[in-house]
């Protein structure tokens, strides 16, 4: 079954992307399924899927990307990836935590970014729990 759940993975994490972009708290999205993604037509050539990993960032400071993940309640707060739950995971404290300030900063990974591995859920679940906790803000 690992091809048709890689397949939801994908267009659930397309169409999330997608929502998220037009989210007023959001100030960007990062998903290389997306045009607006500077490596999106490389991503084309070379894939034939875009992944279930969507990486966003809030308008806001850490203590505001940690109320939006917070107040989250069907996605659990984790880093791990490929599972089929969603998860959201706060990069800069979780997976890349050692890294100094500036190395972090180096690789795009700010306090105001959030990632969430999309899982097999409905996707109208999933954005109403990511609507949740950016109504926190």
């Amino acid at each position: 079954t690992l091809a048709l759940r890689m397949q939801r993975h994908c267009a659930s994490a397309l169409e999330l992307a997608a929502w998220l972009e037009a989210q007023a708290k959001v100030s960007r999205v990062s998903y290389p399924g997306l045009a607006s993604h500077p490596q999106h037509e490389l991503a084309k050539r070379q894939q034939s899927g875009f992944g279930a990993v969507v990486s966003f960032e809030v308008k806001g400071d850490k203590a505001a990307t940690w109320r939006v993940i917070d107040n989250t309640r069907m996605i659990s707060i984790t880093t791990n990836l490929g599972d089929t739950k969603t998860t959201i995971a706060h990069p800069a404290s979780t997976s890349h935590g050692r890294l100094s300030a500036e190395a972090r900063a180096a690789a795009g990974i700010g306090d105001s970014l959030i990632r969430v591995a999309v899982g097999l859920e409905d996707l109208a679940d999933i954005q109403a729990d990511l609507a949740r906790g950016l109504a926190a803000l």
